[in-house]
């Protein structure tokens, strides 16, 4: 098979599988999904000679990449709107939502929302894209052994902070009393 024809087939076999890779790191931001994902099948247009017999891995890996940059662009974004502080964007910080606005299993992302990124992105890869070790390894640019320590480890974060969270929360509900 050609380089050519190899991205055609890497592009039509996992198009829809690095949208939505991005689009769940993008959350709320379709626009930048598209921008996003455009620009990895660019690169990867650009790099078809590169491009391994199983592709996926690799494109997240890629697809991470242009994450950071397009996370690093939106930063200074906000700063920028905060500085000029005339722009809805730049006001949204003081928007409280209301208590029923809490999403089904909003705990577990409160939980992951407690630990690195890092140990974040792992947890992602493996539970949402469902990569296997040697596919993270390949993702996050490392051997196998390296790839399932740090997701051993970051599993073994999450459960402590979700042990922190029902501590807190059988606490709050025990309730104490000075009679």
């Amino acid at each position: 098979m050609s380089t050519d024809e190899a991205f055609a087939d890497a592009y039509r076999t996992h198009y829809w599988a690095v949208s939505r890779f991005v689009a769940r790191r993008l959350d709320g931001q379709a626009d930048e999904v598209e921008e996003v994902v455009a620009e990895v099948f660019s690169i990867a247009w650009r790099r078809r000679a590169d491009l391994p017999d199983s592709p996926l891995p690799w494109l997240y890996g890629v697809a991470r990449n242009c994450l950071a940059n397009t996370v690093r662009g939106l930063g200074r974004y906000r700063r920028l709107l905060n500085r000029l502080g005339n722009h809805e964007i730049a006001h949204r910080r003081g928007t409280v939502e209301s208590p029923d606005t809490e999403r089904p299993g909003s705990w577990v992302h409160e939980a992951l929302a407690r630990l690195s990124p890092a140990d974040q992105e792992v947890l992602r890869l493996t539970a949402w894209e469902e990569l296997t070790i040697e596919e993270l390894a390949v993702t996050l640019g490392c051997s196998q052994s390296a790839a399932a320590m740090r997701l051993h480890r970051a599993r073994g974060r999450l459960r402590t902070q979700i042990d922190r969270m029902r501590a807190t929360v059988s606490v709050r509900a025990g309730g104490y009393s000075d009679a």
